[in-house]
């Protein structure tokens, strides 16, 4: 099968530096610190490492591990590959500021079918709101107040774009993520790998009702896709548009995981993410496949 993201006009944005602050409502948010640095990537050039790691922390979730420390997994994870870009993620549609509401699918974070614009912005910028005015389907941004050179930059580098006004909103220095919605989407993904090893575990086979609450559960995390276009070039190609890391991660870990030459699988013996290879399609690592042995004379 061809490479499915050989094509992509997707790059995303990442900050040299991020912190956790708590703001008046209680909830723990991620933002870039104030004197860190943007700069763009392109994720699908790091596919292996960064599905790898956002699977990682969601089996540090599953296990229970303190709060304290998945906070600081999920800040290195930022600083490696930026926010999720929830914002984008959750509405029908990622250009969303185009319409007078914004309406939602089932999603594990906001009930309501419908919001008010303004009001469902207020959820990613707990600290200070950006200089937005929304009337019927009209909508102003002004970044022109803004002193922060680097961020005028970056805005001046999206808004420009076909790409949704509200992707660049999610790389300006104020925009935030709640730890509990972060939490949640690692997690996800994390159960989807699980659930999968547990399915087809062939040494503990589950039992058929077990295979049919993991059935259950894969359907439940359905949800939005990234869109793409098609584009003609030397021949017609199929370009990707992800308007959210959140979404990306999601399509590649899905492919990774029925990739037929080298999958991802978790180890049978630390429950850690890994590509597959010939010699060690059970296990991350020798060690692993040694303690397992020895473990299970």
């Amino acid at each position: 099968m061809m490479n499915i993201f050989a094509h992509t006009s997707a790059t995303w944005v990442r900050y040299s530096d991020y912190e956790w602050r708590q703001a008046a409502d209680g909830y723990f948010y991620l933002l870039p610190t104030a004197d860190a640095v943007p700069s763009i990537y392109t994720p699908t050039k790091v596919t292996n490492e960064l599905v790898l790691a956002a699977v990682d922390i969601g089996r540090a979730l599953i296990e229970r591990t303190p709060p304290e420390k998945v906070r600081a997994m999920i800040r290195e994870f930022a600083c490696q590959y930026g926010l999720l870009g929830i914002i984008t993620a959750l509405p029908t549609t990622a250009d969303f500021i185009v319409y007078e509401k914004v309406y939602f699918p089932r999603n594990a974070f906001i009930r309501e079918e419908s919001m008010d614009t303004v009001e469902y912005l207020k959820n990613f910028y707990p600290f200070k709101m950006p200089d937005f005015k929304k009337k019927g389907v009209e909508s102003v941004w002004n970044t022109q107040d803004d002193d922060d050179n680097l961020v005028k930059a970056l805005m001046l580098t999206y808004t420009g774009k076909r790409d949704p006004q509200a992707m660049a909103m999610s790389f300006i220095r104020d925009y935030g993520e709640r730890y509990e919605w972060m939490a949640e989407v690692f997690k996800d993904w994390a159960f989807t790998l699980m659930a999968t090893h547990i399915y087809y575990d062939k040494s503990d086979p589950a039992n058929e009702a077990t295979r049919k609450v993991y059935e259950s559960g894969m359907a439940a995390f359905e949800g939005n896709a990234p869109t793409y276009h098609l584009e003609l070039r030397d021949k017609p190609v199929i370009v990707w548009d992800y308007y959210s890391l959140m979404l990306c991660v999601k399509l590649m870990l899905n492919v990774m995981m029925t990739d037929e030459a080298h999958p991802i699988r978790l180890c049978r013996q630390c429950m850690k993410p890994f590509l597959v290879t010939e010699e060690e399609a059970e296990f991350c690592s020798p060690q692993c496949r040694r303690k397992y042995r020895r473990e299970h004379k």
